[in-house]
């Protein structure tokens, strides 16, 4: 495989002013079992993403969450080794980048939402270790691979229950995966306090909230310690599409005013100035 650029794993390495202000170590990325506690200020802001009802029984759909799905276990975070990852983006500016073999000789690879790999192993890759996504933007996984469910509401914590058990929920704001295939030992789950983190300290506010790509930016940045990001960003054209389209619709992701791309495009190229991500463009 490719060599990787050297591994810089030096605890305490100069910190910026600009990155100390954001970065947060204690924030944890995941939520870690039924008695995970979420603040009311995090409850608060979490119901407001995707315009949850009055009332939700939170500890209720915990435990019945963890009922279904095991909780991580310590093993996740192990930072003994010197853990290399790939971000792998969406955008069309992978088209003939040829960054396959680049993105598999990581560690970790991360991939998110319809992200697709089978006819375009070279400039992307073949390998998944995790792959990020909410339930209307769910696919079918390979055994192995975590699927690391990012919860926009509390719906999306009964609908990755109901997946990998019942099937009785199949509509949340449109249809959705009745049942899922993958790893149930597998599954991850992002904590809304680490949404919540991103959306202040990182996008500070602008946008409703993070984008299913920014987040999992961070995730690495929390879990990993190199970080490579690949596939984010408009194209040579200036076209803002996914790898495996045609530009029909290219300006979608900018346009939708859900998350700010320019603001998320601006941090990332400030991670990658301050030397914090090697970031392919």
């Amino acid at each position: 495989p490719p060599s990787l650029p050297t591994v810089r794993c030096a605890v305490g390495a100069n910190v910026s002013a600009w990155f100390g202000a954001r970065y947060d170590a204690s924030v944890g990325p995941l939520l870690t079992g039924p008695a995970h506690e979420l603040s009311p200020d995090v409850v608060r802001w979490w119901l407001t993403l995707q315009g949850s009802p009055g009332v939700v029984p939170l500890q209720d759909v915990m435990q019945k969450l963890f009922a279904v799905l095991p909780a991580p276990n310590g093993s996740t975070w192990v930072p003994s080794q010197c853990r290399t990852c790939a971000v792998v983006g969406n955008s069309g500016r992978l088209k003939g980048s040829r960054h396959g073999p680049q993105i598999d000789a990581h560690h970790w690879v991360l991939r998110m939402n319809r992200a697709k790999t089978v006819g375009f192993e070279v400039d992307v890759g073949t390998r998944t270790t995790h792959h990020f996504m909410y339930p209307e933007s769910a696919m079918n996984l390979w055994p192995g691979v975590h699927l690391v469910l990012i919860p926009f509401k509390p719906l999306d914590l009964k609908w990755v229950t109901s997946a990998f058990s019942t099937g009785e929920l199949t509509r949340t704001y449109t249809r959705v995966k009745q049942f899922i295939k993958a790893d149930r030992n597998k599954v991850l789950i992002l904590s809304p306090a680490f949404l919540k983190y991103i959306h202040e300290n990182w996008t500070e506010r602008h946008g409703r909230y993070p984008s299913t790509g920014f987040t999992a930016l961070l995730f690495a940045l929390h879990a990993c310690q190199q970080v490579s990001v690949f596939g984010f960003g408009a194209d040579s054209k200036g076209n803002w599409h996914h790898y495996w389209e045609e530009n029909r619709w290219s300006g979608a992701f900018r346009r939708t005013r859900v998350h700010d791309a320019d603001v998320e495009f601006s941090l990332i190229q400030r991670l990658a100035d301050e030397g914090r991500i090697l970031f392919y463009q």
